[in-house]
């Protein structure tokens, strides 16, 4: 069956209409999906294997059928695991339907239909009885429920749910707890992921340099709700100064009844250096058995007894949390971290230890300055760099007079204060969103600029002389950066607003940038291949049905798209020069023809085997 589906096209701006399978949402996500990467990932597989083993000898040591639920099966990976490791009857339970199905199929591939039963719903909604979905409550209850950030995906409801209505009063579990470990750091880098930051502008020609502010409510807002997870063995050492040892913020017995109430908690430090408090890093490990000795962690390098050997993996990696503000902090003075937390997510607050004083209740952080609702984490980054900065403002003294007419299409962009800090007194700025036109008017109004830059919220196409004070402009300009752009190439969407305003452009207008190229690299990830390749056997079970759903998946139009990857986490090797693949004038209004090129790469080195 095929369906027709509206899709806003982030190059063109424009809503298509495209024919699309009626299953291409399931596709798209199996394909964008990491299950491949936690098939490859043999250290949790084992240690998984191992806990499950132990979970079933101490059930049968106590003369008990071994009756294992698992959550989340996935594969069902983990129950073929139960059964073979002497579990009496597994129950697995997955909600993704295309996922359930293919676990079916691989339980029967390997024989285990008789002792395995899959069921496509949510742990929730599971019933227990004779004619219920399980029969029995179980007695071992093994989950992979875990994000990086360990609760993100719901494990405390899902496991307060277990406990009450789907186990024993006696059950075992795997894993068997959760810690989750956190250090408090402080980070240049990492702080310009979060907050805007003062910039300066310097104009050479007149010899004139302003320092540009954020609003106040930006300074002051708590951020994102969410928290950034990278791989933070990419990050230098260099890059953070370490303000405190490693703390133990939560630990979690899964073999007990656990709720997914509000909660924090506490731990006292004392800080080993003087610095800025800005940046909590923070990972997790699990215990695979009681005693602690089968253990699967997520610690970065600089934590690892071997830091160059440290594990690789996608689908668990480590968190960075950002503090509200800032706060100047002096080695050994008494210092608290706490950690909050809701069924879903953590935060952390720092305060100074005062003799009786309570830990007052700090809410989830929530953008109250809209900026980090309109800008992603590597979008601050880019606003804070003073570099990138800099060069914008040498490019635009070039081509910018004081009589110029400026007209600035990006979102969110800076580009208008630049321009008029050189000496431009005429200058429009289109932001298509109300929320982004309210920010940037916040930006301009704390920089005294509110009267000097024109906001105009319209998309490029209706824009009308009279938005434009029935002037023609001279000089267009953009970074280019729009919010709806996952890949870079989707920034074209600059061409096609140029295209779109042409009308209102001079004769020979200066159009910057004026041109862009797109490049083309063949390289060979050290790691990252992990996420596609496929896993055929996986400890002795054959999951090659589920290889064969990704294959199909891979097929879909959606899918073959180019993914974004920030490239600094992946390390890789290049195996040819890069290759210059197409060039668009910025100029010439776009072609009404298609663009196309075609040619060869040459490989300059062989890719290793594996």
């Amino acid at each position: 069956m095929k369906i027709f589906s509206g899709r806003a096209n982030p190059t063109t701006g424009a809503v298509e209409w495209v024919e699309e399978d009626a299953h291409y949402d399931f596709h798209q996500e199996i394909a964008r999906s990491s299950y491949a990467d936690m098939l490859h990932d043999r250290d949790r597989n084992e240690k998984y294997y191992m806990g499950i083993r132990t979970a079933v000898g101490r059930v049968k040591a106590r003369g008990q059928k071994a009756i294992v639920l698992d959550i989340g099966t996935g594969t069902g990976l983990l129950s073929m695991m139960a059964v073979n490791a002497g579990a009496d009857f597994c129950y697995g339970i997955e909600v993704f339907k295309p996922m359930a199905d293919v676990a079916v199929k691989i339980v029967e591939k390997n024989g285990f239909s008789d002792k395995i039963k899959i069921i496509n719903k949510h742990s929730t909604e599971v019933t227990v009885g004779p004619d219920g979905d399980i029969k029995s409550r179980a007695n071992i209850l093994v989950t992979e429920l875990f994000d990086t950030e360990l609760i993100g995906e719901g494990a405390l409801p899902s496991y307060e749910h277990a406990h009450k209505h789907l186990m024993q009063e006696e059950w075992e579990a795997v894993p068997h707890r959760a810690t989750i470990y956190a250090q408090l750091v402080e980070s240049k880098r990492m702080w310009s992921w979060n907050k805007l930051v003062p910039f300066r502008v310097c104009c050479k020609t007149r010899n004139y340099e302003k320092t540009i502010v954020p609003f106040s409510a930006m300074e002051k807002c708590p951020g994102a709700p969410s928290v950034y997870d990278i791989q933070l063995n990419q990050v230098p050492q260099s890059d953070f100064k370490l303000l405190s040892d490693v703390m133990t913020m939560f630990r979690v017995d899964f073999s007990k009844p656990v709720s997914s109430n509000p909660g924090s908690n506490s731990v006292p430090f004392k800080p080993v250096t003087s610095g800025k408090a800005q940046v909590i890093l923070s990972w997790w490990d699990v215990d695979m058995d009681p005693s602690g000795t089968i253990k699967c962690t997520m610690e970065p390098y600089w934590v690892s007894s071997t830091p160059n050997n440290a594990l690789w993996r996608d689908h668990w990696m480590q968190c960075v949390y950002f503090l509200p503000e800032e706060e100047p902090i002096v080695q050994g003075e008494s210092m608290c971290l706490t950690a909050h937390h809701d069924d879903y997510c953590l935060w952390y607050s720092i305060h100074r230890v005062r003799g009786g004083e309570e830990v007052a209740a700090v809410e989830r952080p929530v953008c109250r300055c809209w900026a980090h609702m309109l800008w992603n984490r590597p979008r601050f980054g880019e606003l804070n760099d003073q570099q990138r900065m800099d060069q914008y403002t040498q490019a635009l003294e070039k081509v910018l007079k004081s009589d110029s007419v400026c007209l600035c299409i990006s979102d969110g962009s800076v580009l208008p204060v630049l321009a008029h800090c050189l000496g431009v007194d005429q200058v429009f700025t289109v932001e298509i969103s109300s929320m982004s036109h309210s920010l940037m008017e916040k930006i301009f109004r704390a920089n005294h600029l509110e009267d000097k830059v024109k906001v105009i919220e319209k998309r490029p196409e209706l824009l009308t002389p009279e938005d434009l004070e029935n002037k023609k402009v001279s000089v267009f300009i953009g970074e280019p950066f729009f919010t709806t752009s996952l890949l870079p190439w989707h920034n074209l969407y600059f061409w096609y607003a140029r295209t779109a305003v042409d009308g209102h452009l001079i004769n020979n207008a200066t159009i910057l940038p004026q041109s862009a190229c797109l490049y083309a690299m063949v390289v060979e990830f050290k790691d990252l291949w992990r996420i596609r390749s496929p896993c055929g056997t996986c400890e002795g079970f054959d999951v090659s049905p589920m290889d064969e759903m990704i294959k199909h998946s891979l097929n879909f139009r959606e899918s073959q798209e180019a993914e974004p990857h920030p490239l600094w986490e992946y390390p890789c090797r290049s195996l040819s020069e890069p290759k210059k693949i197409m060039t668009f004038d910025f100029r010439q209004v776009v072609p009404n023809q298609s663009l196309s090129t075609e040619g060869s790469l040459k490989l300059i080195s062989a890719v290793q085997s594996r």
